[in-house]
């Protein structure tokens, strides 16, 4: 969605909207952890996120990484910053594309600092001299596929304070073709307030977003400011200087002082947005917006479109329908199939295409180190101490699953007590939904939709299956018409009652003047695709243990020989129809350690297939096949 169109027109009403800018991180792992900052700070509400550029080099190229990922797996509309420094018009033109194929649809044209070895600007050879001419580039070869924001200086920049003739270049990236203006950071609201009429009196009526700093610590607040050259207005340094010793203090005292700017600029009645520069930091941020009651809360739920985060790559932006197995992985959803060829009628593709390809390629392993992960689920011997350890998961007593990478949800608040009884009996559930009869699509669980619709979903359950009780479990459901199930093993053994490869809506939408919306569906071919990455990520968890360990073994064997099943009951008004299947029902010898086989390094029976590329005794690092 291009910024400019987030805004709307003069005399309707206009809630105030507000977007946040990220930097790319110098290491993998503060890469890494900025996704996960990323992603949590989604959840505040910002209308989009922008990455800045870094000029040449890796830097660059991980600006466009970084712009990728958070379109695609995150589904966070972004804006790509784009600068002239050290880029000549075939990097440009690089970027413009890699930024395009990942469904960018905003750029920010910058001319950019020069590099830090020198004292001026100068233009690349080949390159562009201003940033108007990287807009007119953009606009040239793109046409109106992007919305193009430029930056504004209220204060002036680093090699030119005059007010007027910045003013004058404003209006020339704006005649190039700019659609949005972002300004530099500032804290003299009265100062930006003045320059907003100048920029409207020059004829500029394109979006103003301002650029707004959250005070983290005092050294940080003066630093940025000398550099920016930003005007600390006497009341401000009063306040923070008594207490620059003290950083919570100053934070506290920096979130009102910047609430209350932001409170004068939007009851200016002149600007209906804020941009906020966050650092890669989330707390000043959200202190700021809980203080302008701009955060979510149960007063003002965020309302999805879908209940989850839809991509935004290429192509991806009108899906509507998911399959329910990678309900807990939405990311590893969107990787695995972000190269099938055909995306029909806006659903979520063909997964027969020759390009579902590789597992391997998508990196859907587990997550967290090895260390980590005994850590987290222990060293269990035993089939009841897995089960214990899924139980603590129904319990909140741990935060994930290896087929589950967050916390379990309220959603199965209503069916949670039947879910740990099964668990404690060694059926083992790593995906769960209640029969739902029409709740309202505003209920905070199920919350999608546009308002005055209802939500109906039918009662599905996933679990792993021990190979002992798999038929008489298939033999119960084949006696109830209203179940339909798929069993399969490691070695691909499918069981299944279903009468065609079609789709099975499981959840589904019901508003006024509206089609129905379907946006979780079971069907064969994606079940069995989840099925390797479901076993795979069983494997890799048997990998964080040495290969002659109890739990490698353990869990090993139930990797190879157990089955995984998924269940739905297709009458959505019976919100406990599945759980009477399991009456009765329950693993063998649960408090039995598993016995080890295998000395002097061979290799236990039946778990040989299960240590990939020869392993031997060594766990495998964050979940990768291969020599450790």
């Amino acid at each position: 969605m291009h910024i400019s169109a987030m805004f709307p027109e003069a005399g309707q009403p206009r809630q105030p909207q507000f977007s946040f800018e990220f930097f790319p991180p110098k290491t993998a792992q503060g890469v890494q952890n900025l996704y996960d900052r990323m992603d949590r700070m989604h959840g505040l509400g910002p209308s989009f996120v922008d990455i800045t550029w870094g000029a040449g080099g890796r830097l660059a190229s991980l600006t466009c990484e970084m712009v990728n990922v958070a379109q695609s797996q995150y589904g966070l509309e972004t804006c790509m910053h784009l600068t002239c420094t050290d880029m000549g018009e075939d990097k440009v033109d690089e970027a413009l594309k890699n930024a395009y194929k990942a469904g960018c649809t905003n750029i920010l044209a910058l001319r950019g600092d020069p590099p830090r070895e020198e004292e001026k600007w100068v233009a690349t050879e080949g390159g562009f001299q201003y940033a108007k001419d990287l807009v007119k580039h953009i606009r040239d070869v793109y046409g109106d596929h992007f919305d193009i924001g430029v930056a504004g200086y209220p204060e002036g920049c680093d090699d030119q304070d005059d007010p007027e003739l910045l003013l004058e270049h404003l209006k020339e990236k704006v005649d190039a073709g700019a659609t949005f203006i972002i300004t530099q950071m500032f804290y003299d609201v009265d100062n930006f307030l003045a320059w907003v009429l100048k920029v409207r009196a020059k004829g500029i009526t394109v979006p103003i977003l301002p650029g707004i700093m959250p005070i983290n610590t005092y050294a940080s607040f003066v630093r940025r400011c000398n550099h920016m050259n930003a005007t600390i207005p006497p009341k401000w340094s009063q306040a923070l200087e008594e207490v620059k010793n003290d950083d919570a203090a100053v934070r506290n005292i920096g979130t009102g002082l910047v609430a209350e700017m932001c409170r004068k600029i939007l009851d200016s009645g002149l600007i209906h947005h804020l941009h906020f520069y966050t650092m890669n930091l989330a707390q000043a941020t959200r202190m700021v917006l809980d203080e302008l009651d701009l955060a979510p809360s149960e007063e003002r739920p965020l309302k999805p479109a879908l209940p989850w985060r839809k991509s935004l790559a290429l192509g991806r932006r009108d899906e509507d329908v998911r399959p329910i197995f990678w309900k807990h992985r939405n990311k590893s959803y969107v990787a695995r199939t972000q190269d099938w060829d055909e995306f029909p009628n806006g659903r979520w593709g063909d997964s027969r295409s020759p390009a579902f390809g590789e597992l391997d390629a998508y990196g859907i392993g587990l997550k967290g180190t090895n260390e980590q992960n005994r850590k987290r689920w222990g060293e269990p011997a035993s089939i009841e101490d897995i089960a214990d350890i899924f139980v603590k998961y129904l319990e909140n007593g741990v935060d994930s699953l290896p087929w589950s990478e967050a916390s379990i949800t309220s959603e199965a608040d209503v069916i949670k007590d039947d879910l740990i009884a099964l668990n404690r009996r060694g059926l083992l559930t790593i995906n769960s939904q209640p029969a739902i009869d029409g709740v309202k699509s505003s209920h905070p669980v199920y919350g999608w939709g546009p308002k005055n619709g209802y939500v109906y979903q039918k009662a599905y359950l996933e679990l792993l299956i021990s190979p002992k009780l798999i038929d008489e479990l298939l033999r119960r459901i084949e006696q109830d018409p209203d179940l339909t199930y798929y069993a399969v093993n490691k070695a691909g053994v499918l069981k299944t009652n279903t009468p065609g490869e079609g789709p099975n809506a499981v959840t589904w939408g019901v508003f006024p003047g509206k089609e129905i919306v379907q946006p979780t569906i079971v069907e064969t071919v994606s079940f069995l695709a989840w099925k390797d990455e479901a076993f795979r990520l069983g494997l890799d968890w048997a990998h964080c243990y040495s290969a002659l360990s109890p739990s490698r073994q353990l869990i090993g064997n139930m990797m190879e020989t157990w089955y995984l099943v998924n269940i739905v009951h297709n009458d959505f008004h019976h919100t406990h129809g599945i759980f009477p299947l399991f009456d009765g029902l329950s693993v063998e010898d649960l408090e039995k350690p598993f016995e080890v086989a295998g000395t002097n390094g061979v290799e236990p029976s039946g778990v040989n297939n299960a240590v990939p590329n020869g392993v031997g005794d060594t766990p495998l690092t964050n979940g990768n096949t291969g020599n450790a």
